[in-house]
């Protein structure tokens, strides 16, 4: 039976009061705060466009968001229009964190711009994708992947937004793989303390288990992450009927989507409200990393969903190999020039970067060109590139007998 928590009445009578008073979170980031590594007069807040909704308006407008439509979010390969795809997880996350935000008299339109550029930079095929192109680029690099870390390069670099240090930072620091009891914010003075932050990252990966946001609303949008996925990826699960003989333990929050999200939420607020941290309660954290094991045992290592991982490896060295070398005898009937280097060197986005964009070392090309792919875009490249390849990945279809999507 369905268990739906409910806050606290003595809670519910303070929040509604100080919402009578008008009374905002303490620890809620200031817009006038807000830094730019250009101080462009075009970005400066005005009275009807602070700073952080033109953050979200510029994320929404890139030209790389429209392809979060056809990135997987779990399950790949599946023709199936119920099933989440990454946008839908964007906008999840965005909705859960604006909520939570609210509740705590936070900053939420912060909270929806770090939300919307979160996972911008994912790879076609999900982590499993982020995975195998870390691989690679570290192969010949000696430097790592990480679809956060690309996030903020796609907004920052190969489209030079002008995005606020608040928003990029709470992106670099969303990893929603990476629980914690409670959340406390890093501070972080300015760019050039960011870029070290991220420097270290590529260098190390286990860098990236240290960062923390430098505002509560980013640490909002990084809790907001996991409960957006984990109940949603259990629904997408039963949906696709991938791993229809699962079932899932309740941990102490549910086993539902609907479930988990409000329990969750209840937990969060009744342990954090104002305050200058985030908080589950005991119980309630052993709850979600169970959850989270569960979801891991069950879905995300579950043989249907890793069933084309050899092929998804191979094709993707097989792409970045063929890439690789089509750049350097500067091929340019290549894909690689056509589709993405010809695409990105407009003289508008190169006025602002920092280097020209066809000056870019060229395995950092073919790892921007490959992260940014959708999964169907990936499979007819390769398609194309290798016409006579035994490699090959097929979709479940709406009416495939063989399993009925």
């Amino acid at each position: 039976m369905a268990h739906y928590e409910e806050l606290s009445a003595e809670l519910t009578r303070r929040m509604e009061e100080d919402r009578r008073a008008g009374k905002r979170s303490p620890y809620a980031f200031g817009d006038g705060g807000a830094l730019r590594r250009d101080p462009n007069p075009h970005d400066a807040a005005t009275v009807w466009r602070p700073a952080f909704i033109r953050d979200a308006d510029k994320i929404l407008n890139c030209p790389y968001y429209s392809r979060c439509a056809d990135k997987t979010q779990v399950f790949s390969l599946y023709k199936n229009d119920d099933l989440t795809r990454r946008s839908l997880h964007i906008q999840l996350v965005s909705r859960t964190a604006r909520t939570l935000g609210r509740a705590l008299g936070l900053n939420t339109e912060l909270i929806e711009a770090i939300a919307l550029g979160h996972d911008i930079g994912h790879t076609p095929f999900g982590h499993t994708g982020e995975r195998f192109l870390d691989e690679l680029y570290f192969g010949h690099t000696g430097l790592h992947f990480a679809h956060n870390l690309q996030s903020v390069r796609v907004l920052d670099e190969i489209f030079p937004l002008n995005l606020t240090l608040q928003t990029l930072d709470g992106i670099a620091a969303h990893n929603g793989e990476l629980e914690l009891a409670q959340y406390a914010p890093a501070p972080l003075a300015d760019f050039a303390a960011l870029d070290a932050r991220l420097d270290a990252c590529r260098r190390d990966t286990a860098n990236i288990a240290r960062l923390l946001p430098s505002t509560l609303e980013g640490c909002v949008v990084r809790v907001a992450d996991i409960i957006a996925y984990l109940g949603k990826d259990r629904h997408d699960a039963e949906r696709s009927k991938a791993t229809a003989d699962v079932r899932f333990s309740d941990t102490g929050i549910g086993t539902i989507n609907a479930e988990i999200v409000n329990n969750l939420i209840v937990n969060l607020i009744e342990n954090s409200y104002d305050r200058p941290f985030l908080k589950l309660d005991e119980a309630h954290f052993a709850a979600l990393r169970a959850a989270k094991r569960d979801n891991y045992d069950k879905i995300y290592l579950h043989g249907s969903v890793t069933a084309e991982d050899d092929t998804i490896r191979a094709m993707m060295g097989l792409l970045y190999e063929r890439l690789l070398r089509d750049l350097d005898a500067g091929k340019t009937s290549s894909p690689v020039f056509r589709h993405h280097i010809a695409y990105l060197d407009k003289p508008y986005y190169n006025k602002h970067r920092r280097i020209p964009y066809p000056e870019t070392e060229h395995n950092r090309i073919v790892c921007d060109y490959l992260a940014s792919m959708t999964d169907d875009y990936f499979v007819d490249l390769f398609a194309y590139l290798f016409p006579d390849s035994t490699l090959r990945l097929d979709y479940v279809g709406y009416f495939d007998g063989r399993k009925e999507a």
